[in-house]
């Protein structure tokens, strides 16, 4: 054991955390000595207690006379204790599972969750529950010589003021692994590796930028548009291999870097511009956007009664120095990350008895894809990867084991309304009634003949980001005007000649 703790050394780099910096300075660091049993203590990315001896480096011959009175220090290591960001430190990380399932099973805990997401910001419903799935993320799939990533990427576009920064911001605090970046400020060495000279050893070693330090966590980029075309190209293999190759002096490694990427952007012109088509907008290659499973576009559109609420609830937080009060009531921000952290802990799988509905629904968005001109995205497999990977988050939300069909028809309504916010209000039919929308969904599934089933309509309706409500509304409306007839089962929608 002597032998052990007197040979084995491991050199570590530490960092003032940036909430601890003193006003105009920049983070101090400072080079650990860790020997024997205190090795592989701790990560890089991660936030640490240290215990030890502050102590100067030990030079003798030429170089203590060249140093004169001046000596590099470092601390050698007695103990280390890894802390969780955000965390108390004399709190549980994670719920007892008896506790997590009574939350799960209190009623529309889902709309709880995403609510309890920055309440403090006005709206944004469906990004809030987006970036809730990212925070728990999928299952990864192991194959024999492939890995099917089950983390969430995420991008956020749009004109400025409408809380993109602070989004970001809350998501890098909630986080318990989380690197906040900006584009402009990035480089593609500084977001994946750089080669550096050891200053005890004299050897070339690796560097680990942003996407290195944030595994298994999150990397928030701010400012997405503005960083250079060739950094942009160094994040293309972490969005999907979740590795980074390295090939610089002498060094041929793959590091791991199985990040979620949650970006946020301006369109190409500071603002949306109406008269633009959405290419023109983006601007961004679609072997970039294609790597994204979720693409939000996020407008300010004048609307006076939703100005008045915006501007009610600003100067409420202003005021209060809190959220106006709501219908559901935020849950504590510490238990809801301590309950994030306890269903990552889960693996749900997909049942084979759905596999034929995700197949189904897979080539429906193809064929809709393929018949509409207007259509702003590339549909590919890789739309289908990111429904499984957003349903089986759900099915995390819920803390199951198994994935449902509501699951799915969550996850096709949340890709579907992502897909809505790209199109333009005046080139798409959401301005006319949802109740003409769905009549005219199930008038295509009618297909010449005179009945339709009821239970494959509503799911076609619900994949479409209608709800149960608006569609049993129009089921009843249009029988009033008897242009179908529904049995006494509530099994066929029979229209009348």
């Amino acid at each position: 054991k002597q032998w052990y703790q007197r040979r084995v050394r491991e050199d570590v780099k530490i960092q003032e955390d940036s909430d601890q910096v003193p006003v105009g300075d920049t983070p101090r660091s400072m080079t650990l000595l860790c020997r024997g049993e205190n090795t592989r203590l701790c990560q890089p990315g991660d936030h640490v207690n240290v215990t030890g001896v502050f102590l100067p480096v030990q030079r003798s011959g030429l170089k203590a006379m060249m140093g004169g009175l001046m000596s590099d220090t470092f601390l050698q290591v007695h103990k280390i204790d890894r802390i969780k960001k955000g965390f108390e430190e004399t709190s549980l990380e994670t719920l007892a599972e008896d506790e997590a399932r009574t939350l799960a099973q209190e009623p529309r805990f889902y709309d709880k969750l995403a609510a309890s997401l920055a309440p403090e910001i006005y709206g944004h419903d469906d990004v809030k529950k987006a970036l809730l799935l990212l925070l728990v993320g999928g299952v990864d799939r192991q194959t024999q010589g492939m890995k099917i990533r089950g983390n969430l990427n995420i991008c956020l576009m749009g004109d400025p003021g409408v809380a993109k920064s602070q989004l970001l911001s809350y998501i890098d605090r909630i986080a318990p692994r989380c690197q906040y970046t900006t584009g402009r400020g990035s480089t593609g060495v500084g977001l994946t590796a750089a080669v550096m000279k050891d200053p005890i050893t004299g050897e070339m070693i690796l560097e680990g930028g942003a996407l290195v330090l944030a595994d298994q966590g999150i990397c928030c980029i701010d400012e997405f548009d503005k960083m250079n075309e060739s950094d942009r190209t160094a994040i293309h293999e972490v969005m999907e291999q979740q590795t980074i190759s390295i090939a610089k002096a002498g060094i041929l490694t793959t590091l791991n870097a199985r990040v979620s990427i949650l970006a946020a952007a301006n369109p190409a012109y500071g603002r949306y511009n109406t008269k633009k088509s959405v290419e023109q907008n983006i601007q961004l290659p679609a072997a970039l956007l294609s790597r994204f499973d979720l693409l939000w576009l996020i407008r300010d559109k004048p609307d006076a009664n939703a100005d008045l609420r915006l501007a009610q609830h600003i100067t409420y937080v202003h005021q209060h120095n809190t959220h106006p009060p709501r219908e559901v009531e935020p849950l504590d921000p510490d238990l809801m990350k301590r309950y994030i952290t306890t269903c990552k802990q889960k693996d749900p799988i997909i049942p084979e008895s759905l596999t034929e509905y995700i197949v189904y629904t897979y080539v429906e968005l193809r064929k809709e894809a393929r018949e509409d001109p207007r259509n702003a995205t590339f549909t590919s497999a890789r739309n289908l990867l990111a429904v499984l990977r957003l349903s089986t988050a759900l099915a995390r939300l819920r803390y199951a084991d198994v994935v449902e069909r509501e699951d799915i028809d969550e996850a096709n309504r949340l890709m579907e309304m992502s897909k809505y916010s790209l199109v333009d209000d005046e080139q798409t039919q959401r301005r006319s009634r949802p109740v003409d929308v769905i009549y005219s969904i199930i008038r295509e599934l009618q297909k010449g003949g005179t009945v339709v089933k009821y239970d494959e309509a509503r799911q076609r309706c619900i994949a479409k980001g209608f709800n149960h409500d608006q569609y049993d509304e129009c089921i009843d409306e249009y029988e009033r005007l008897n242009i179908w007839h529904l049995n006494a089962a509530r099994t066929r929608i029979t229209f009348i000649q």
